[in-house]
């Protein structure tokens, strides 16, 4: 679930750049079609997902404690418990590592991971001692990085923390994330003037964290607030999307922002493993929706 700083102090940055922070326009719109139907609406709020190496698309399921399996027709084969599930991300093991205790009701949150070939996956814990957890994602060297109420944290693959680089790595309120080469790329949200706008994407500095970019503002000052939550990393272009169900597209190169589809509130974003062409789009809904962006 979007984490969201209310009064958090400014961001405190070795280094501080902006590129580009005008308004979200709206451009070409993407096709929009069902990718997987939601059973109970609200109750299977599609928080985030992942996909193994066998193509399956694993759906967490927030408020059902579970993250569910799902094949290429969208037809569920398998489930597996996990409290308040966050992020789920393949690791270089080819294991499922899967953020657990993304909730304000839980009382701590860490990382688990399992086998997605197992007959009967059981998960076993990775990394512990975090509050409020959502977002994960891999470097090449097989370290994970974990959004957290207190941060952005690097686990090392033994799931030890390397407590210096979260020291330096001071983001408030920080989302999704995704690395890329030397750029760990976060989304962030701010209610505090003094902060910044909410809806912000930031880029860190894989080797120095203390070194940090606005890439784009997705709500300026004076407009309608509008809470970033998850982004993915294609084409040259980041797809960030938002509580009020924009899909944006940044683009690295010069940090113009534009909506390419407008829908119902969006959680995460992955690639499609079906289709080249597409995202997969979760929903507070429940249903995840296959967006083929356009131009």
């Amino acid at each position: 679930m979007a984490s969201i700083v209310v009064g958090a102090a400014g961001v405190s940055t070795a280094v501080t750049g902006v590129a580009g922070a005008d308004p979200v326009a709206a451009c070409g719109r993407a096709g929009q079609e069902i990718a997987i139907h939601s059973t109970v609406p609200l109750l299977d709020w599609s928080e985030n997902f992942g996909i193994d190496e066998r193509g399956h698309v694993w759906v967490s399921r927030v408020l059902r404690g579970e993250v569910q399996r799902y094949d290429s027709a969208g037809k569920l084969t398998a489930t597996v418990d996990i409290a308040a599930p966050g992020a789920v991300r393949l690791g270089p093991d080819g294991l499922l590592y899967v953020v657990t205790g993304n909730s304000p009701l839980s009382d701590s949150g860490g990382v688990v991971r399992f086998d997605p070939t197992a007959a009967d996956p059981v998960p076993e814990p990775f990394a512990t001692g975090f509050i409020h957890p959502n977002g994960a994602a891999f470097d090449a060297q097989g370290n994970l990085y974990v959004t957290a109420r207190d941060g952005v944290h690097r686990l090392f693959p033994d799931g030890t923390e390397d407590m210096t680089w979260w020291s330096n790595a001071t983001v408030e309120g920080p989302n999704g994330v995704v690395v890329s080469g030397d750029s760990v790329y976060v989304t962030a949200n701010y209610v505090d003037s003094t902060a910044g706008p909410v809806g912000r994407v930031l880029r860190l500095s894989r080797t120095n964290p203390a070194v940090s970019t606005t890439i784009a503002d997705l709500t300026s000052f004076g407009s309608l607030p509008d809470f970033v939550d998850d982004l993915v990393l294609r084409d040259g272009a980041l797809y960030v999307t938002t509580l009020t169900g924009q899909l944006v597209r940044v683009d690295l190169a010069t940090g113009g922002a534009c909506t390419i589809a407008a829908t119902q509130p969006l959680t995460a974003v992955v690639a499609d493993p079906a289709d080249p062409s597409a995202l997969l789009a979760g929903t507070e809904e429940g249903t995840v929706l296959r967006i083929r962006p356009r131009g």
